[in-house]
C-alpha cells in the first residue's frame, strides 16, 4: 500500500542548488507547518556524505506523517530511512530502485511525453512526474512546456496519480488541480520566496480551495 497521500497536493522539492543545503531543513519546516506533508530532497552537487546529512537534517524537522522522497539516490534513500525515491531518465530504472528499497518505499519517475507515460505499467512506479508544464526557471529539461492542455492528456492517460512540474506559481495551482493533477511540484516558487511559509500556505490554500 504506498504512503502516497490522495490527493498528493503541493510537492515541495527542497534544491540545494538552488538554495545553499543549510538553509534548507529551516525552509521545510516553515513548509510542514503551512501544511505541506510531501518533501523531496535534491542535490545534484552533493556527494553521497553531504546528501545523507541533508536529508536527515531536513528528516528532523518535519512532522512524522511528512513523506520525504530522495532525488536520483536509491543508496542514499536506503541509508536514511527516506520513504522513497523519485528517478529521472538518467537514473537507475525503476525496477532496478525496487529491487534496493523496501516494499512499502515510495517511487516516482519523470515523465515528459504521453508516450512515456503509458509505457510506464501500474505496478513499476507509485505517482509519474510530468513535464515541463510551464517554462522552467530552476532546470533545462530540454523539452518544450506541454501546458494545461497538454497535463489534461497525460492525466487521462496515466494509470497513476500525475505530479505536474515546471514553471509552476501559486497563481495557477488552482488551473493545474482542474487539469487532473494530484499533485504540483514547486521548487522556486516556494524557495524564492522572502516569506515561505506564507507562500506555502497560499499555495496549500489554493490546491485544495481554501
Amino acid at each position: 500500500m504506498s504512503l502516497l497521500p490522495d490527493p498528493i497536493g503541493v510537492y515541495a522539492i527542497l534544491d540545494a542548488g538552488l538554495v545553499g543545503a543549510e538553509g534548507l531543513p529551516g525552509a521545510a519546516e516553515a513548509m510542514a507547518c503551512a501544511g505541506i506533508r510531501v518533501f523531496q530532497v535534491r542535490g545534484k552537487s552533493l556527494c553521497a556524505g553531504s546528501l545523507e546529512a541533508l536529508v536527515l537534517s531536513v528528516r528532523s524537522v518535519l512532522p512524522g506523517d511528512a513523506l520525504l522522497i530522495v532525488n536520483d539516490r536509491a543508496d542514499v534513500a536506503l541509508e536514511t530511512g527516506a520513504d522513497g525515491v523519485h528517478v529521472g531518465d538518467d537514473d537507475l530504472p525503476v525496477e532496478e530502485v525496487r529491487r534496493v528499497l523496501p516494499a512499502s518505499a515510495v517511487v516516482g519517475r519523470s515523465t515528459h511525453s504521453i508516450d512515456e507515460i503509458r509505457r510506464l505499467s501500474a505496478l513499476e512506479c507509485d505517482y509519474v512526474g510530468f513535464g515541463p508544464v510551464f517554462e522552467s526557471t530552476t532546470k533545462q529539461t530540454g523539452y518544450h512546456p506541454h501546458g494545461l492542455e497538454g497535463l489534461r492528456r497525460a492525466c487521462l492517460a496515466s494509470s497513476r496519480p500525475v505530479v505536474a512540474i515546471g514553471g509552476i506559481g501559486v497563481d495557477v495551482i488552482g488551473a493545474v488541480r482542474e487539469a487532473g493533477a494530484s499533485g504540483v511540484a514547486m521548487i522556486s516558487g516556494l524557495l524564492a520566496s522572502k516569506d515561505v511559509g506564507g507562500i506555502a500556505s497560499r499555495a496549500v490554500g489554493e490546491f485544495f480551495g481554501r
